[in-house]
Order: structure tokens, then C-alpha cells, then sequence
């Protein structure tokens, strides 16, 4: 199985997103140009790790100004709408079924569990400038450290 062959660096564009987002509706990293975007990836919602993360990114939402915070997994909406609507998260979580969005950041990687090999999401993070660029990025981050790391990075 290949793994992603790139990862993205400070200073790169931020690829295209275009995806449904937890209600089914729309939405594109173009629409939030101008606003800072924490974009992360996720692997499987409602399970504790990923469930940990959210609700860190959860917990700070008041101290991030305008940033605004996306969670993607490659679950389907409905899903996505019962773990948001559980944890009351307040922030978009966006379907990427067919992980063409987490191949585009490289996160889409062969992964091992109990001597298995399989592809899937490996946990990281992008801060997107207001102008479309990677202000930082964070590949294999533990859950918990997702939030210290974006309230550092905005001087939070």
C-alpha cells in the first residue's frame, strides 16, 4: 500500500477543500479566506482519542479570536452530526469519505494495528493564514496537544 508521498511545509499553499460538513451542506477553505483555519484531521469520530482532541479544540474556541477550527475524517455526515451534536463541539466537522482532501495534505498514510497494515488518517494539524498559506503544521500530533499548539501558535 503507498503512503502519501509529500507533506506540506510553513510557507505552502494550503490545498482545496471542498466537502459536506456534519448537516450535509457545503463548504470550501475559499469561503473562510481572510480568517485563520485550523484544519485537522482526524481518524474515526466518537472514539476516545479523537473524541479527547475535539473536545480540547472545544474547550479554547473563546480564546482564539476569529480562528476558525475544522475537523476532517473520512466518516459520513450523519456520523459527524452525532458526535458534533454529543459534544456540543461548536465548530465544522467535514466528511473527506474518499480521503482525496487528507491525501492533498498527506495524511493519508499505511498504518499498523495488532501486526495489520491499512491506510488510513494519521492525526495532524494546519494552521491556515489568512492569506491561504500554512502558518504551521503539525503531522502524527497526540490528541491533546492540538489545542496547546494552536493557542501557541497564535500567541494565544
Amino acid at each position: 500500500m503507498p503512503q502519501s508521498a509529500h507533506t506540506l511545509n510553513i510557507g505552502d499553499r494550503a490545498p482545496t477543500i471542498a466537502l459536506a460538513d456534519h448537516d450535509g451542506a457545503a463548504v470550501t477553505l475559499d469561503e473562510l479566506r481572510g480568517r485563520r483555519v485550523l484544519v485537522y484531521f482526524y481518524p474515526k469520530a466518537d472514539t476516545p482519542g479523537c473524541t479527547t482532541q475535539a473536545c480540547g479544540l472545544r474547550d479554547v474556541l473563546g480564546e482564539i479570536g476569529d480562528t476558525v477550527v475544522v475537523g476532517i475524517s473520512p466518516d459520513q455526515p450523519a456520523k459527524l452530526k452525532k458526535f458534533h451534536d454529543k459534544y456540543a463541539l461548536g465548530f465544522t466537522l467535514l466528511s473527506d469519505a474518499d480521503h482525496q482532501v487528507a491525501e492533498a495534505y498527506g495524511v493519508w498514510r499505511e498504518k499498523s494495528l495488532y501486526g495489520r497494515t491499512y491506510m488510513g488518517i494519521e492525526r495532524s494539524a494546519f494552521l491556515v493564514g489568512a492569506d491561504g498559506m500554512l502558518e504551521a503544521v503539525w503531522y502524527k500530533v497526540k490528541p491533546k496537544d492540538t489545542p496547546t499548539n494552536l493557542l501557541a501558535a497564535l500567541g494565544a
